[in-house]
Parts: C-alpha cells; sequence; structure tokens
C-alpha cells in the first residue's frame, strides 16, 4: 500500500540575493502559513495556546485579585475556631466582632420572636463576613485593646495542670466521671452511672456548665472544648421549662461567668446575660423578695408549688451572681434587683442576726416560728454577706459585714456546743426559733473555711477559734464512720442519751457526693499553708474512690455505717464535678496561691468571680 506523503512548498526568489528566510517568512501572510498547516498541526497550536492563556491567568492574575493572599486579610477559621487555653489571650482580639449595647431587659425581656441582643455576640456566618466585609473586622480590630481596657477580666487566665500525684489522681476522677457522663448523660443535667442513665432537673446541661471552670482549672482543654461546643450550639433558654432561681443562678449563670472570666470567651457572657434576663422576673413580686421559681420561656414566676414561702437562702443567694453579670454586661439592672434583696433582708428584725429558714415573697416577712439553723435552707444567706463585702472592696461602713458580724455573735451565743466526753464543737438549730437542737447538716461544713476567710480580712480571733474547732468536728464526721465518709447529717450527745459524741440516725446515713468540708479544707491550706490539711483530704478522696466509685462514673450512696452494704444510689449530681472534685485539685496544689484570694471569689458553687475595687 502506497504512503500517503504530504508536500510543503517553499518559493524561492527569482534575483540573486541570498536567501533570507526572515525575509521570506516577513512577505507570508499569517492566513497562508495557517492554511498550509496540517489538521493535526493546527489542533496542536490550539492547545498550547490555551494551556498558555491557562497558566498566565492562574499566577499572574489571579493572585492580585484574591484578598486571602493580601497581607491585610484575615484567616475565617480565626472565627469559628477557639485557640488552645495558652494562647487564647492572644488570638482573642481576632475573634471579636462589634459590642452590641445591651437594652433594658426588664422593661423589654427577650422572647422567641424577638432574641436578647448580647455583649460581644458572634456572627451568624463568620466566614461570609469574613469574605464580603473584611474591612469591618480589620476596623474592629484596632479597637480590640480599648474595648479589653473597658472589661478587664475578659483576658484568659493560665493554668498549667497537676503537678503531683494527688493533683493527677483528681484529674483521672474527673476524667472518669466525664468519660461515664459524655457517653450516657451528654447534655442533660446529672448522670445515673449504674444504670447507665440520665437524669434531668431543668434540662440545662447542668453537670456539663457546673465543669467548665473544673476543666479550665485543670487544663482538660479537650474537655473543655466538647463542652462549649455543645453550650454554644444546644444550650438554649427559650424554652418552655420551669427553673428554680437559686439553682440555676448559682449553677449555670455562675458557670457560665466563671468560664467568661477565665477563659475570656464572651459567648458564655452572651450566654449568662440571656439566662439572666429570663430569671429578672421572679423579682417582680409585691414585697421586691424574689419569687422562687420562674417559666424562663413564658417568663411567669411564682413561690414554689410545695409551700407559699421561698428558702432564705434562696433569696438571698444570687447576689454575686447578678452583682457580677452587671459589672461584666455594663447593664444595672442585675444588680439592681438583687441589692433592693440586700437591703430588704437587712431591714427586717432578726435573732441576734440570725435568721429564719423560710421568707414569704408576698409579704417580705420570714415565717413566724421557723427554724434557725446553719444548714439547709439558710446556710448560704451568711456566706454571702461576707463574700458581697469582699467582692465589692470591703467597704468599711458596708451594712453587709456588719450583718455577718452580728450573725456570727448569734451563732457563738445560741447554736454553738460542745460534747460532753470527747470535747467536739459544733453548730446546732433552733426548733420554731427557740428550742435547741443537737444536729448539724454536713452543708454546715462550709462554715469553718468562710470564718478563717473572713480572719484573713480582718475579722476577729473568736471566728478564727470557732473555724479551727469546726474543722476537726466536720473532720471526725468522716473519721468516725467505717467508710470514712460523713453522713448527710450528724446528731451530738447531749446529756448521755448516746454512747459515742457522734452518731447518725438511719435515715440521715447517705452520702451525695457533698463539697463543703473540702471546700474548708482547701481555705485553710490556702490561707496557711498547712499541709496537713492535704492529708486530711487525702485520706477522705480515698475513701470516695474506695466506696462511691463505679464502672461509669461516682454515685452517691445511701449508707456509709457499713462498707459491706453501702446502697448505692445510682446518681452522680453536678456538684461532684462542680465542687468537689474541684477543691481537691486546688487542696492538692503544690502552689497555694494557684487562686488568688485576693482577686476571686467562689460563690456558693465553687465558681470563680473577680473581686472589684468596689
Amino acid at each position: 500500500m502506497d504512503a500517503k506523503i504530504e508536500h510543503v512548498s517553499v518559493i524561492l526568489p527569482v534575483s540573486n540575493d541570498p536567501v533570507i528566510v526572515g525575509n521570506v517568512s516577513s512577505r507570508k501572510s499569517l492566513k497562508r502559513h495557517w492554511n498550509q498547516l496540517s489538521r493535526f498541526q493546527k489542533n496542536l497550536a490550539c492547545i498550547v495556546l490555551a494551556a498558555m492563556c491557562i497558566f498566565y491567568v492562574i499566577f499572574f492574575v489571579l493572585p492580585f485579585n484574591d484578598p486571602s493572599r493580601s497581607s491585610d486579610a484575615i484567616d475565617p477559621m480565626e472565627h469559628i475556631q477557639i485557640a488552645p487555653f495558652k494562647e487564647r489571650h492572644e488570638r482573642f482580639a481576632s475573634a471579636m466582632v462589634k459590642e452590641i449595647k445591651l437594652t433594658d431587659s426588664l422593661a423589654n425581656p427577650p422572647t422567641e420572636e424577638t432574641p436578647a441582643k448580647s455583649v460581644g455576640q458572634r456572627p451568624a456566618n463568620p466566614i461570609e463576613i469574613v469574605h464580603n466585609e473584611p474591612k469591618e473586622i480589620v476596623d474592629n480590630e484596632e479597637n480590640v485593646l480599648e474595648e479589653n481596657r473597658r472589661m478587664p477580666f475578659a483576658g484568659a487566665k493560665e493554668f498549667r495542670g497537676p503537678t503531683n500525684d494527688r493533683q493527677r489522681a483528681v484529674v483521672e476522677a474527673v476524667q472518669h466521671s466525664w468519660k461515664g457522663y459524655k457517653e450516657y448523660a451528654w447534655g442533660h443535667d446529672n448522670l445515673k452511672p449504674i444504670s447507665m442513665g440520665y437524669s434531668d432537673w431543668f434540662g440545662l446541661g447542668l453537670t456539663l456548665v457546673d465543669s467548665l471552670d473544673t476543666l479550665y482549672i485543670m487544663d482538660l482543654q479537650d474537655e473543655f472544648e466538647e463542652a462549649r461546643t455543645w453550650i454554644e450550639k444546644y444550650l438554649k433558654f427559650d424554652v418552655n421549662r420551669e427553673v428554680n432561681l437559686f439553682e440555676v443562678t448559682i449553677r449555670v449563670v455562675g458557670g457560665l461567668l466563671s468560664a467568661y472570666h477565665l477563659s475570656g470567651d464572651r459567648m458564655f457572657l452572651d450566654k449568662a446575660v440571656d439566662l439572666g434576663n429570663r430569671l429578672l422576673p421572679c423579682f417582680d413580686s409585691p414585697s421586691g423578695i424574689p419569687f422562687s421559681d420562674v417559666n424562663i420561656g413564658s417568663l411567669a414566676a411564682h413561690a414554689p408549688k410545695w409551700s407559699p414561702d421561698s428558702s432564705t437562702s434562696e433569696v438571698t443567694t444570687i447576689q454575686l451572681e447578678f452583682r457580677d453579670l452587671s459589672r461584666s454586661s455594663e447593664n444595672p439592672i442585675f444588680e439592681k434587683v438583687a441589692s433592693r434583696v440586700n437591703l430588704k433582708i437587712h431591714e427586717l428584725d432578726k435573732n441576734e442576726g440570725l435568721v429564719p429558714i423560710f421568707i414569704n415573697a408576698n409579704t417580705g416577712q420570714f415565717r413566724n416560728f421557723a427554724t434557725i439553723s446553719l444548714g439547709a435552707r439558710a446556710d448560704s444567706y451568711y456566706e454571702y454577706l461576707l463574700k458581697q463585702w469582699l467582692q465589692t472592696g470591703k467597704k468599711a461602713d458596708d451594712y453587709l459585714i456588719e450583718d455577718f458580724q452580728q450573725s456570727i455573735r448569734g451563732v457563738l451565743n445560741q447554736l454553738v456546743r460542745t460534747t460532753p466526753n470527747e470535747k467536739h464543737v459544733y453548730i446546732g438549730e433552733l426548733l420554731n426559733g427557740k428550742d435547741f437542737k443537737p444536729k448539724m447538716d454536713h452543708l454546715t461544713c462550709y462554715l469553718p473555711g468562710t470564718l478563717l476567710l473572713g480572719y484573713k480580712n480582718g475579722m476577729p480571733k473568736t471566728h478564727l477559734r470557732l473555724a479551727t474547732d469546726l474543722l476537726e468536728t466536720c473532720y471526725q464526721t468522716y473519721m468516725k464512720q467505717p467508710t470514712q465518709l460523713a453522713p448527710e447529717i450528724s446528731y451530738f450527745n447531749v446529756n448521755g442519751e448516746s454512747e459515742t459524741d457522734i452518731y447518725v440516725k438511719t435515715n440521715d446515713a447517705h452520702n451525695l457526693l457533698r463539697p463543703e468540708f473540702i471546700e474548708s479544707l482547701y481555705y485553710f491550706y490556702a490561707i496557711t499553708g498547712n499541709r496537713t490539711y492535704q492529708d486530711m483530704g487525702w485520706t477522705i478522696f480515698e475513701a470516695f474512690n474506695r466506696y462511691t466509685k463505679v464502672k461509669n462514673g461516682y454515685t452517691s450512696i445511701g449508707n456509709v455505717k457499713n462498707p459491706l452494704n453501702t446502697r448505692p444510689r445510682d446518681m452522680m449530681e453536678s456538684f461532684w464535678l462542680g465542687e468537689t472534685l474541684k477543691y481537691f485539685y486546688l487542696l492538692f496544689s503544690d502552689d497555694r496561691n494557684e487562686i488568688d484570694l485576693d482577686k476571686y471569689v467562689f460563690n456558693s458553687e465553687a465558681h470563680l468571680l473577680p473581686i472589684r475595687e468596689v
């Protein structure tokens, strides 16, 4: 078969001049050259030309139009990621947007249709804002230092994590508890570790919010970020749900504020402000004493269903949180309504500063012939008198500290007793406001630490002596039991009615994993530096591990009197992670000033709030 051969003609000039290819080419038209090419050559030329055009556009045109390559551009991931703890204060400026001023939330409470504006609210789509409006964000960054000066506690605080074996053991207990909670109760209030379920009280993720500052202080970054993500996405308050003003304030508002002050993340403050707005209807009562309960969806407040009266501690253990909420958000309404309650209680008649455990929100009066106690329903009233005084700069003429001093005189004169044999100093109760009962709740064991904190800040030596004596008695309520765990309530020998000076009734023998005595041990160690208190705490921590630790967490028990029959109750309260383990961790710290007690005050749920000058 003949091969097909293509020919290209070349026409030489007729003259005798030398052949110059350039001259010949210049006399040929581009069209003629193109027509002389084969189909293959034409296609190849088109492909090469197209490739050159694409290469030019990609490498020489686009870079000049791409804002992401500009030195002034902002990485959009800066707006949706939270930096590691130790870097967050450096990157915090990049995540801030323009501050939205708060409106008077009492006059215009937020609803689902008109959600409350929040301080430093995050954009709905931060990546879109970066691409469409980069200049606004860049301009905003230039004002960051000024905004931080207005909000001095917004910078992240650094923690280094555990430094010794005892602290590491506490961290392991936290991680064990967290693992069970995450697997079986994530987003719910409390874990039921034995039945591998959960229990909801208010449906606000109490354990998760209560644990925030514990995780942060222990430098458990992964767990903290897990909690933060859930709170940002799923913790909503525009729901038809009944909550208790006191419990939600100390646990949720307090937990969110503490996380805000430690991490510098304004999302926590936004959430706290939203919830605070929804609690304000409680203060719309005839007397100014707040109602105990409110529906945070409908904003309808009312007295408790079981009684027309509120617990005295419920209405007097919200002031630290509401004051800090006002100072942090620059909205005075929260502090204003809570301070009115202070003044109202101050003006009521008392028994040497001692208050009954019930008060009526409609009349504003204490219940006649109600029990006087430093335990349940009244304990934190006395605690917050001192801590509010500290929170606001220790003013000399403050009626809060005067009420505190008077109440401790009343305790010494009317409630303090000593057992006949072993000389245990304890605090009893007055039934009907007058009849002494030798009964002391474990809740009362917060008092030694509070008294020592007061003594550190100028209270008299009588407070120190009572603190020291009472701390020893509280310790014995643990050591007298074969499990070395304290019961919920202890009774004391008065006239030889018992063979032992400290005894426990069957119905009071349960242990709920409470923190109060560990809290007092922490204060004694932090203020004195005496490591004996660490050893006392370690004995109790080992007892918790021995008798309350189960496969999926820790459980309260029904009987501290029998190591072989502790009767587990299948409940891990949120304060186990929020308070008890936090105080254990700080108690075992090599640095007793890991939390500076001149700069922070703990609320009743062990959440840290900054001390202000005024």
